[in-house]
């Protein structure tokens, strides 16, 4: 066959699964995971201050560390740890490997005012040489095999500051980094999504570079690929709004129908009462309903009919009802 003909396609990037906290906790990524193809999910972030976290905690925070670092469905789970004392950092990141977690993430853009006022996250971006101290003394703490890697913003007010942050994640021995593509101060505003940046720094980036911010469907993640140059994207809240978004990007499948998102709120109601806390299932799933009434009509519906619902027995009743009436 002349080689003409052949249909060559480039390689496929991968696509993971963000860190969300507050929403994507471990039962959200054993669902999300078992429907869709993702190479990682990175866990909501660890805090650590000033003292090494108990096994229970790690364990608690990250229950995939009991089954090899994994979901059910396979999927590797890095621990995401934030603070700003490396030391106890590094210590910490130790344990959370020695436990079975692929490597450690290290959070240096979470925008949220209560962790930014504790001199975490986001607030670490004003000070590049902080976030070199941390990413040595981790990188050299860990076993050599251990992946060490950091997720930045491009700056905290401007991306012009975005250059000093990456010397300071590759020399601080970061061996794979994700960019989302706005500054703290963007927030979360759609129109303030810098792709362009990430291009502009990905000559200078000697480490797997991950691209974040914005991508919602399979046109997003091609017009990211295009514009930054990475191929490996990583999907936050489009995941949540398209509970199939890594099956859309992955393997061009189409959006999952609103029964089958409803078969997946009940799974994730089923398995959080099997916890030993369950009263806080009517909020989190009352907030999965929020983002799903971006994508489905039928979610805000939901939503409305039972946005005042505060038993979880009640909430999984009407859940229930909701899909016999759509069967």
């Amino acid at each position: 066959m002349p080689l003409d003909s052949l249909s060559i396609t480039a390689p496929q990037g991968r696509i993971i699964l963000a860190p969300m906290e507050g929403v994507l906790d471990s039962l959200l990524r054993e669902i999300l995971t078992a429907v869709n193809h993702y190479d990682l999910c990175v866990t909501e972030f660890v805090r650590v201050v000033d003292q090494l976290l108990t096994k229970k905690t790690l364990y608690r925070l990250c229950p995939e560390l009991l089954q090899g670092g994994k979901t059910t469905s396979g999927t590797p789970v890095r621990v995401q740890l934030l603070g700003q004392h490396p030391q106890w950092l590094a210590e910490n990141a130790v344990l959370a490997t020695e436990l079975g977690s692929p490597g450690i993430d290290i959070n240096f853009g979470c925008p949220a005012k209560r962790v930014n006022n504790s001199c975490g996250g986001a607030a670490l971006l004003k000070e590049p040489e902080s976030i070199y101290r941390i990413l040595r003394t981790v990188r050299d703490a860990l076993p050599a095999e251990q992946l060490l890697s950091a997720k930045v913003r491009l700056g905290w007010s401007s991306p012009d500051e975005c250059h000093e942050i990456i010397d300071a994640v590759l020399q601080g021995g970061a061996g794979e980094l994700a960019i989302h593509a706005r500054t703290k101060e963007d927030g979360y505003k759609a129109d303030a999504i810098k792709w362009e940046w990430i291009d502009i720094l990905r000559p200078k980036i000697t480490i797997p570079l991950i691209a974040n911010g914005e991508i919602w469907n399979a046109e997003d993640a091609a017009n990211c690929r295009q514009i930054t140059g990475c191929q490996d994207v990583m999907v936050g809240r489009g995941a949540l709004q398209l509970p199939n978004l890594g099956a859309v990007i992955a393997k061009n499948q189409q959006a999952m129908v609103w029964t089958d998102v409803l078969d997946l709120l009940i799974q994730y109601a089923d398995a959080a009462l099997q916890l030993p806390r369950s009263d806080y299932v009517p909020s989190r799933l009352k907030q999965w309903l929020v983002y799903l009434k971006h994508q489905y009509s039928q979610a805000a519906e939901l939503f409305m009919s039972i946005r005042t619902e505060h038993d979880t027995t009640k909430f999984i009743e009407r859940l229930r009802t909701a899909k016999t009436e759509r069967a």
